[in-house]
């Protein structure tokens, strides 16, 4: 696998070993093969990794086959992605209703980390999941298309980041115009499936709410909401606990509907590399 990056504009000067290990995440094994191979070279040139590096300066890094092993993922069938964005290193889509983000069983050929793989390996290239979606939630979703950037992404997420706004529609009427749901979730006692709000034994986890509009005639709020923390089920779990379920939500609601009324809508993030902003919405939502 081979890597080229041109360091941006506004790239503080370091050496390559610290831009390796606490700016890419490289991990020490990879980074000690890099060193030892000669696999990194700075505007065409094999450097030591002492050395600084600047703005506007070209990194090529060569990775060998047992540096990073590819992952084995049954093909899909990529007419079924809507692509959001996409370069070198990430992916955006939009999940469909009802389709997994991932496999749980190796013999499971119908996620979209499934229908990735079948739109990528033709290129040499494999998905990577960052974050996932509920099955019965829509919207964007973003992976990794190299082993490389993963964990920089995935820090990303940990950071706040990333910033993923969801909409969604709710039974009952709010009405303040916005709070914060701060409250530990945990897993039911009694029913593996779902989750609830666990203030001794859960994790952390907090989502801000924005009244869109009430609508009168079905008792149903529009809401958005924005993450703060990515647990299982978090915004249906908030939500229902606040007393204002999510329209046809088959484990937490109460009214039924032809699906999960929950949209991640938008999504934003600075590109790890070029730190040009990336701004997706997956079109046209709940409205």
């Amino acid at each position: 696998m081979d890597i080229t990056i041109q360091l941006p504009d506004n790239f503080q000067e370091t050496t390559i070993d610290e831009l390796l290990e606490k700016d890419w995440l490289v991990p020490r094994k990879v980074r000690h093969f890099l060193r030892t191979r000669k696999n990194v070279m700075v505007n065409g040139q094999a450097v030591r990794f002492h050395l600084p590096v600047k703005a506007g300066d070209t990194l090529s890094l060569h990775f060998e086959q047992e540096d990073y092993p590819t992952p084995n993922i049954h093909i899909g069938d990529p007419s079924l992605l809507t692509i959001l964005f996409e370069d070198e290193h990430l992916i955006i889509v939009n999940k469909p209703i009802g389709m997994k983000t991932h496999p749980n069983e190796p013999e499971e050929r119908d996620t979209l980390l499934n229908q990735l793989a079948g739109y990528l390996t033709p290129k040499g290239q494999f998905p990577y999941v960052v974050h996932r979606l509920d099955r019965e939630t829509s919207g964007c979703i973003v992976f990794a298309k190299n082993p490389f950037v993963l964990p920089i992404v995935g820090q990303m997420l940990e950071q706040k980041k990333i910033y993923r706004r969801y909409q969604a529609i709710v039974s009952g009427k709010i009405e303040r115009p916005s709070w914060t749901i701060n409250k530990s979730i945990g897993r039911h006692r009694h029913d593996r499936r779902k989750y609830v709000v666990d203030p001794k034994k859960g994790k952390h986890a907090v989502t801000h709410v924005e009244k869109v509009s009430y609508d009168q005639q079905n008792n149903q709020t529009a809401v958005f909401c924005t993450l703060d923390t990515g647990r299982t089920h978090q915004i249906r779990v908030h939500l229902s606990n606040e007393g204002f379920p999510i329209v046809g939500d088959p484990l937490y609601g109460r009214t039924s509907a032809k699906r999960l009324m929950l949209h991640a809508y938008e999504l934003h993030l600075l590109h790890p590399f070029t730190k040009e902003e990336i701004i997706v919405q997956s079109l046209p939502g709940l409205w």
